[in-house]
């Protein structure tokens, strides 16, 4: 028998894609969901609660807010699964939540703070997602989920319509990044102001992974532990695996290195939530490249939850005897 406690995982469909531009997000859920995540999770021993699709309302009129485009769509959606991801942490399970694309981290992550308050968040991605309704050069919403939750920019954010039940609920010592490569000037100016800790492509190929990991939780953890919250951009991945996304940058993360990130956070036992985004399957230009996206997605939440690369975690075992021979 495993000397490991089995993990209860709680698990959200959110099939929403109006946080950005390209259509094809909101089929990623249902994509994950046909390769299996439920009962692989079951196999290596889970006790997993899914908790069904949420369904998010398209709002009328949606104008832009300064840049920030469907802001009312998305505000809604991310109150709507702020409630889900509440509910799930209440009944005592790691949250998962199946997107959708990033503007969903603002619901998941206040969500999960209703019920953890002192929260650490590492957010995977090539991307900072950090601009604000005016920084913004494109208006697409899946570049701005930082900022909203953030308290030093709350300033920065105020006013938007459809966020008036957001509270920020980070504060910049809060996160660290892991795999940026992509970063507009303004963005960069926030993490340089704000003394947000980040580990670009760059530092990741310096210090080799192990390193990362190992200042990245003794940042997030030294003074006290506290629950981590994992938001996984697929794009923080190389497009090599994850082409089916909507904005890949080369030079990304392998498969090696973004296992080893779950399990490093598996093995503190302080994974409390993980989200897991921006899979689009319109976008894979083959069934192969669909395929690679969401068979990477469903290896990285197993290793979330304690799959290992060695084999089993048994504590005990029988070594076959060789046989004499007569």
């Amino acid at each position: 028998m495993s000397d490991e406690p089995k993990p209860f995982v709680g698990i959200i469909w959110a099939p929403f894609s109006k946080g950005q531009a390209k259509p094809g997000t909101e089929e990623g859920p249902e994509a994950v969901k046909k390769a299996g995540l439920v009962e692989k999770l079951r196999d290596q021993g889970c006790d997993v609660k899914d908790y069904g699709d949420l369904h998010f309302d398209d709002i009328p009129h949606d104008h832009p807010y300064k840049n920030a485009k469907n802001p009312r769509t998305v505000g809604c959606a991310n109150k709507k699964l702020a409630s889900a991801v509440e509910e799930v942490k209440e009944d005592g399970r790691t949250c998962v939540v199946v997107g959708g694309d990033h503007s969903l981290g603002i619901g998941s992550i206040s969500g999960h703070a209703k019920t953890e308050p002192d929260l650490g968040v590492i957010w995977f991605d090539a991307h900072a997602d950090i601009n604000t309704p005016v920084t913004s050069l494109s208006g697409n919403m899946h570049g701005q989920p930082v900022a909203f939750l953030l308290k030093e920019l709350k300033d920065e954010v105020s006013g938007v319509p459809g966020f008036k039940w957001l509270k920020p609920c980070l504060s910049a010592e809060d996160i660290v990044y892991i795999g940026l490569r992509d970063v507009d000037d303004a963005e960069h100016c926030f993490l340089k102001s704000l003394g947000i800790k980040y580990y670009s492509m760059t530092e990741i190929d310096q210090l080799g992974i192990g390193k990362v990991m190992e200042e990245t939780l003794h940042y997030l953890l030294a003074k006290k532990k506290r629950p981590i919250h994992l938001s996984f951009d697929v794009d923080g991945l190389d497009p090599s695996l994850t082409p089916a996304t909507g904005t890949p940058v080369p030079g990304g993360l392998t498969l090696r290195e973004g296992i080893y990130v779950a399990e490093q956070l598996y093995k503190t036992g302080l994974l409390s939530a993980v989200d897991i985004v921006e899979i689009n399957p319109r976008l894979g230009e083959t069934q192969e490249g669909v395929d690679s996206t969401v068979n990477t997605a469903v290896s990285i939440i197993l290793s979330c939850f304690g799959k290992a690369r060695e084999g089993s975690h048994s504590s005990s075992c029988s070594i076959p005897q060789p046989r004499k021979s007569i």
